[in-house]
């Protein structure tokens, strides 16, 4: 067994590698871009070697550097993680050369598999079933046009080197797909290098279930069970599970059978998934599933598997890598109960989730044992950068069944505070406790079904806003001291203390009254809504008890100079402190103006100045986290300014374009 791994990777999976290296007493190097002197995984490693700068193509993804981190740190072997290079075999041959093991499968694997169009063909002459569509070599626009009416729309265009939903597009009609194969081809450029796209049939009703192999070099191949990972947002996963909801026995040993044959065919070694694409319309059956693609290392979602199955994997992996053979036989593997994993991301569902930048001012998750796993790449205190992935933390959660894996997983999320950053925490409590989720009924499309009740806003609970106007003016604490005058909070003598809170949520301001009363005693008036909120005695533990009408409840209350954030009840309310004397500039000058709402850099400019717009035309193209986000016209109007420049890095609302306003006329 190897004595020390570099870890060519960041964040959450960085640091399971080294749990379970730690674990087996195998010293680990972490490696880490400017952007990440101070994070997690570089002061959780045995040591750690900077590689350059917060670019990922200069860091993350520079095999040179990593290459030399791993000789100067006398690390044996090389655990690549996901993402990045680890399904680079390129990468993987400079390993090998430089006299290292690297922890993962053999290149000419993971080139059989890199290529989406050239590993169908190889699974269809393996007998693994496919998706009808063009996986040829030509990348003529009009050619693939005519593929795609030859295959019958709605169609799926699909970057062949990559995953994660990056550099895919559905096109639902002929007029479309142009612009959205450019896009794809932009996209696929920017985050693998290859803008090669293939064209397939998009199934209307698909769940995207998928089989964890692996394989040893001994000629052992074995599968671990099946993966539904259907709830997906712009085709990246949100929530997984283990095992797949309603799925006959004969159907698990179908696909499994597939994926040992898709491993077998290319002598696959180490960890690696199978996906398929199951078109469940007259539910799962054996002749509808369909071969997608395989990803040649460990997947976000293993932990789901390794709940179920008791095995860790990446024990495995360092035990196959070096040259022991598997663990264990298919026969002696099998389910325990039933596992769910949900991905906390630093985005904004409200916008579309566009991922989400700034501070981490405050982290507190809930305990984990043995049927609750944190898996967490972030601490309070670090920034979250637009240079990577936006995910913050798994939340893992296992039960003897389904549904009380799924109370699990709730229970946790609600029990998680992030503040300073926008997450899809109140996103994840939701579609945990949506109907068709608990009734198992899943499939890609479940998410934008429920979009508009998953995301909505809503009017915040008087309540969350008396704990905040509470916070805000400092009374939610006792005074200190043994007299018995000071533990009384906001009440003055002869007469009802009066205080007013100014707080802003999602662009709508609220004035807040508070007059105290007692001990600890509050009337809240917004507007015409009254509620009278009565403070526990001090904190039930880190969090604020108090009730409501009677009504007990307790709440994560995180307050700084400029924001306050409740937590209650599985939901995350950010209030903004606005500035009373401050003018509200009329509403983002009446939608004259484009703004960037995220940092990013500006892929492409439309607007000229003097130029007619109608609402909804795209003006400026923005990638962020290697997506593209299109910015369009908010009214029809006249372009009055041009801000930006194609190729610009801009920042959090940067204002991009100036429409004329509507009384004036250009110069």
């Amino acid at each position: 067994m190897f004595s020390r791994i570099l870890i060519a990777n960041r964040g959450e999976i960085a640091c399971r590698v080294m749990r379970t290296a730690r674990r087996m007493g195998i010293e680990t190097v972490a490696v880490y871009s400017d952007a990440d002197a101070n994070a997690l995984h570089t002061k959780s490693a045995d040591n750690a070697v900077r590689i350059g700068p917060a670019a990922a193509a200069e860091s993350y993804l520079a095999i040179d550097r990593i290459i030399d981190a791993a000789k100067s740190s006398g690390a044996e072997a090389v655990h690549p993680g996901y993402g990045f290079l680890s399904e680079n075999a390129a990468f993987a041959e400079a390993v090998a050369a430089a006299g290292l093991t690297f922890i993962g499968p053999a290149p000419d694997a993971i080139r059989a598999m890199g290529r989406k169009d050239a590993a169908k063909r190889l699974m269809a002459d393996a007998g693994v079933p496919v998706v009808p569509g063009y996986h040829g070599d030509s990348q003529d626009a009009a050619l693939l046009a005519a593929e795609a009416d030859a295959i019958g729309y709605p169609v799926l265009i699909k970057a062949r080197a990559g995953g994660g939903g990056k550099g895919m597009r559905r096109v639902d009609a002929p007029a479309d797909f142009a612009a959205a194969l450019a896009s794809a081809q932009r996209e696929a450029q920017a985050s693998f290098g290859d803008r090669h796209c293939l064209v397939e049939k998009c199934i209307e009703l698909p769940r995207h279930i998928e089989i964890q192999v692996f394989g040893d070099n001994h000629g052992g191949v074995v599968h671990l069970f099946e993966r539904d990972c259907s709830l997906q947002r712009r085709h990246q996963k949100v929530i997984e599970e283990a095992p797949a909801p309603d799925m006959p026995a004969d159907i698990r040993a179908a696909m499994g059978a597939a994926a040992v044959r898709a491993a077998r065919a290319i002598g696959y070694s180490n960890a690696g998934t199978v996906e398929f694409i199951a078109d469940v319309a007259d539910g799962l059956r054996a002749d509808r599933f369909y071969f997608m693609e395989m990803n040649t290392r460990l997947q976000v979602e293993h932990p789901v598997t390794e709940f179920i199955t008791g095995v860790d994997l990446v024990e495995w992996q360092l035990r196959v890598a070096a040259g022991e053979p598997l663990p264990k036989s298919q026969e002696e593997l099998e389910i325990d109960g039933w596992a769910m994993e949900a991905r906390v991301y630093a985005e904004d569902p409200a916008k579309g989730f566009l991922p989400a930048t700034g501070h981490l001012t405050h982290l507190a998750l809930p305990n984990t044992d043995d049927d609750l796993r944190i898996e967490l790449g972030v601490q309070a205190g670090e920034d979250v950068s637009p240079f990577y992935d936006p995910m913050i933390a798994k939340i893992v959660a296992h039960g003897p069944d389904r549904e009380t894996a799924r109370i699990r997983l709730g229970e946790a999320l609600a029990d998680c505070e992030l503040a300073g950053v926008t997450t899809n925490l109140t996103f994840l409590s939701r579609l945990v406790n949506y109907e068709e989720f608990k009734r198992g009924q899943v499939d890609t499309g479940l998410i934008d079904r429920g979009l508009a009740e998953l995301t909505r806003a809503g009017a915040v609970p008087p309540d969350v806003l008396g704990v905040a106007a509470l916070a805000v003016l400092g009374l939610i604490e006792p005074g200190s001291g043994d007299d018995p005058w000071d533990g009384l909070r906001g009440w003055r003598m002869w007469a009802a203390a009066q205080h007013h809170a100014l707080l802003e949520h999602n662009g709508e301001r609220y004035d807040v009254a508070l007059a105290a009363y007692g001990h600890a005693g509050f009337k809240v008036r917004i507007g015409a809504t009254w509620a009278d909120i009565q403070l526990a005695e001090g904190r039930a533990g880190p969090r604020l008890a108090f009730s409501v009408d009677g009504q007990s409840k307790s709440a994560g209350v995180v307050k700084d100079d400029r924001a306050v954030t409740v937590f209650l009840d599985g939901e995350t309310y950010s209030f903004v402190l606005p500035d009373r004397l401050a003018d509200a500039d009329e509403a983002n000058a009446g939608g004259d103006w484009i703004i960037s709402p995220l940092p990013g850099l500006v892929r492409q400019v439309a607007a000229e100045a003097g130029v007619a717009v109608t609402v909804g035309q795209q003006l400026v193209l923005i990638e962020a986290m290697k997506m593209e986000h299109g910015l369009t016209a908010p009214r029809d109007g006249t372009v009055a300014e041009v801000l930006v420049a194609k190729g610009e890095q801009v920042e959090d609302g940067t204002v991009l374009v100036k429409l004329q306003r509507e009384n004036e006329s250009a110069a």
